[in-house]
């Protein structure tokens, strides 16, 4: 499971906030999973605030979702001391636990609009993490076609990750493309059904060349990503004709019996 973290809850109570992360760590451990912890991200909505959060716009996929440490912040090197200390303490608080599997330092830097401008902070990342003695490997997903940004991230990253929402020759493709680099290959985010990416179409390319493969979304929740990354502009009802994640509804039952029946074939093979 791949869960993210945000600076501003760190730095109001650093140690509430550890504790909290092994609470949820417990609670994987009884299910025998691991977690990838995501310490900073480009992604989605640019200012978080603390306190109680403002409730999902009905049909939008993502509403509520907050980048860290986002907007003007990320440039803003007064702010670095913070985020290298909430780097190095989190990572310092579980690293030799053993329920960690990575730690995915940046989720899709230089998204939103923030391009290169988020390579300095990036590298940054990077550099405090690499100051911690740590037991788990480190990754920052490829994304889109920022040459600067994946090179650097192709020559840091203890493990390549990439995410990958289009079709199986696409996802094929960028395999073939990243074996090269002769390190272990993880695609942390992809399925999107009206995409064309697909668990029946792409989990067999992902086991034929032994890549970890981690779906977006599991159940039908409050960050609505049943509905598509358009549905910021265009207006859906209660619930889209073909869902773009997520594979059960709130009741438990699968929203595609044959398709949760093809995840347990393939994985028992």
């Amino acid at each position: 499971m791949r869960v993210y973290l945000h600076y501003l809850v760190w730095q109001e109570n650093p140690d509430g906030f550890k504790q909290r992360m092994n609470q949820f760590l417990d609670i994987i451990e009884k299910h025998n999973m691991k977690v990838l912890f995501v310490l900073f991200d480009d992604c989605w909505n640019d200012e978080a605030k603390l306190g109680v959060q403002p409730e999902p716009i009905p049909c939008r996929h993502n509403s509520g979702w907050l980048q860290c440490p986002g907007g003007k912040n990320v440039t803003d090197t007064l702010k670095f001391p913070v985020y290298k200390a909430y780097t190095q303490d989190v990572i310092k608080s579980f690293n030799k636990d053993k329920r960690i599997l990575l730690w995915d330092l940046y989720n899709e830097p230089g998204n939103e609009g923030h391009g290169m401008e988020t390579l300095p902070l990036l590298k940054k990342v990077f550099e405090w993490a690499s100051e911690v003695d740590h037991r788990q490997p480190y990754t920052s997903g490829i994304w889109n076609h920022t040459k600067p940004i994946n090179d650097f991230l192709l020559s840091n990253s203890d493990v390549i990750s990439f995410h990958n929402y289009a079709n199986a020759e696409s996802m094929q493709k960028e395999i073939n493309g990243l074996k090269k680099h002769n390190r272990p290959l993880f695609c942390t985010e992809y399925m999107a059904r009206t995409a064309g990416s697909k668990f029946e179409t792409h989990l067999p390319i992902m086991k034929k060349d032994k890549v970890g493969a981690i779906s977006w979304g599991l159940v039908a929740g409050k960050t609505n990503t049943i509905f598509p990354w358009d549905s910021k502009s265009k207006k859906y009802g209660e619930e889209p004709p073909l869902w773009f994640h997520d594979i059960f509804r709130i009741d438990g039952t699968p929203y595609d019996k044959e398709e949760v029946d093809f995840i347990k074939t393939i994985i028992k093979k």
